[in-house]
């Protein structure tokens, strides 16, 4: 058995898997706000807690968290919960509990869970999208995460959305992110809604004004995804996040894609999260190799 925690800006989520991937305790506690000693301690309690329910000690851990380690320093860096940034998350939490345990940012944990028994099972090259408050993007490749040397493998919005004569500032502090033009608010922004789902509503409701600014905004998404395509040419790609929910999303985005990309036809799969909201912390429990799951 694996435990699996989804450490977001909000809630921590835990899980515990067994050999077959059948999941044998979940345990959802608030993430304290701005703290991180309180947050380290919320992580342990959770791992101490779903030990107590599976009645095993000692167990591996996968984190997934909202940023990426960098390999060098093992410091977290590019979380939206900043009391994490330039912090030793990892090996803090590993002094803590005494354990077998690894960390990736949380679209690589999607992207892993579903291409090991998800949305993407049996495919070679999976590329995993989150569309939500944010947008993030991992690459696995033969159920392994590729991270890159300076582990953002895969990072798709913070890169430069393409086509674009527009300016937008990111929170990054980069212009124009793929994030900062796709992101559940920058698409509420483009119609004067309150958030995505307002929009998703008014599209479901058959409101005009939604299907045009929904149009618009495909466009911009197949843009960004043409270029996913020409460098890691993936069999699939799976989507996560609130807005991978959106009406016709997968029957209108191909035709969006194919004029950019450099293939006569375009076979991509496209993909929702099979697990749902349950990929990430699916894909954290499967982040500590095997061979350390006894030690």
């Amino acid at each position: 058995m694996r435990i699996g925690i989804d450490l977001g800006g909000t809630k921590i989520a835990g899980v515990v898997l067994d050999g077959a991937g059948q999941e044998r305790a979940r345990r959802r506690v608030p993430t304290p706000q701005g703290d991180y000693a309180g947050t380290l301690a919320a992580v342990a309690g959770v791992v101490e807690a779903l030990e107590a329910d599976v009645g095993r000690a000692g167990l591996p851990v996968g984190i997934g968290t909202p940023g990426t380690l960098d390999p060098d320093t093992e410091l977290l860096r590019g979380c939206n919960s900043t009391c994490l940034n330039d912090r030793p998350f990892a090996a803090d939490l590993r002094a803590r509990l005494r354990r077998p345990l690894a960390l990736a940012n949380d679209a690589n944990c999607l992207a892993l869970s579903e291409a090991v028994d998800g949305a993407g099972a049996g495919a070679g090259v999976v590329f995993a999208v989150i569309l939500g408050t944010g947008v993030g993007g991992a690459l696995v490749v033969r159920q392994q995460i590729v991270g890159g040397r300076h582990g953002i493998g895969g990072e798709w919005g913070h890169t430069p959305l393409p086509g674009l004569a527009r300016r937008r500032l990111c929170w990054c502090g980069r212009w124009d992110c793929v994030e900062s033009h796709l992101a559940g608010p920058a698409l509420a922004r483009r119609g004067g809604y309150p958030d995505g789902r307002a929009v998703g509503a008014a599209l479901a409701a058959g409101d005009a004004h939604a299907a045009v600014v929904y149009e618009a905004w495909l466009a911009d998404l197949g843009r960004a995804l043409a270029v996913v395509v020409n460098i890691a040419d993936p069999d699939v790609i799976v989507f996560g996040g609130g807005l991978s929910q959106l009406p016709g999303l997968y029957t209108a985005l191909p035709a969006h894609i194919a004029p950019h990309a450099f293939t006569p036809a375009l076979h991509t799969a496209l993909r929702p999260a099979q697990h749902g909201d349950d990929s990430g912390v699916r894909g954290a429990a499967r982040l500590v190799p095997e061979e350390d799951e006894d030690a």
